[in-house]
């Protein structure tokens, strides 16, 4: 074998072992990334509802309203609570009873009115819910994963997830909390993400709850060849070694 000819083989040996150890790192990067299965932007909901049941008089919001705290929802007039007026056991002509018994339900925070379940003339139940308000300055992001459980446990308190808007942006929040079942062996896992980039006073409008996101989850790097081996170990097992 001639000098040129031994050259030629050592730059070639080089290149492949440079090819190979790129792709391992990146294999290994893929397996430290876990795409979701279904995603999405949430809020924290306030359900509305009221003590005494009656008919709805008045509603003065509808469903995507805006509210702020102390704002009127509705108005039910109640034949219970006009007896207990009549009786001193509630006091009447305050801020929110009448003396007839109409009683004005108010927003107890600040958001959108996302459902609505009676309308005017319906009857409210007492107890029963009314209305819902996404709460202001609440919004949030949900995802489910699908693990094997060795990927399972390499997740960290804390770990990040990026989310893609349906515009492509790209934002990054962190685990807060997550819940886990076991279907035919894989982990199931549903977190939710905190991202102090989820505004409502977005431009585009497309945060709000039930935008679809895309999220990807970063699990614990085990190393660089942690992946190959994981993987390595798997196909062992299904041919039976």
């Amino acid at each position: 074998m001639t000098w040129g000819s031994r050259v030629k083989l050592f730059f070639g040996l080089v290149a492949v072992l440079v090819v190979v150890a790129a792709l391992t790192v990146i294999f290994n990067q893929r397996q430290t990334q876990v795409l979701s299965s279904s995603s999405q932007i949430e809020a924290e909901h306030v359900d509305v509802g009221t003590d005494y049941g009656g008919l709805v008089v008045e509603r003065h919001v509808a469903e995507g309203d805006t509210v702020a705290e102390g704002d009127r929802l509705f108005e039910i007039e109640s034949l219970s609570l006009a007896r207990d007026v009549e009786l001193g056991l509630v006091a009447g002509e305050g801020a929110a009873v009448d003396a007839d018994g109409t009683l004005l339900v108010r927003a107890s925070v600040s958001g959108t009115v996302s459902a609505l379940m009676v309308d005017q003339g319906a009857y409210a139940g007492s107890g029963g819910v009314i209305a819902t308000i996404d709460r202001t300055g609440s919004l949030f992001a949900t995802a489910s994963f699908i693990l094997s459980p060795r990927d399972f446990a390499r997740i960290e308190d804390g770990a990040s997830v990026d989310l893609r808007l349906p515009d492509g942006r790209e934002i990054t929040g962190t685990i807060a909390d997550l819940s886990v079942s076991t279907i035919e062996g894989a982990a199931h896992v549903d977190v939710r993400v905190d991202s102090d980039a989820l505004v409502e006073s977005d431009p585009t409008g497309l945060m709000r709850p039930g935008t679809p996101l895309e999220a990807t989850m970063h699990l614990r790097d085990d190393g660089v060849l942690a992946g190959v081996s994981d993987a390595l170990d798997d196909l062992a097992r299904r041919v039976g070694l």
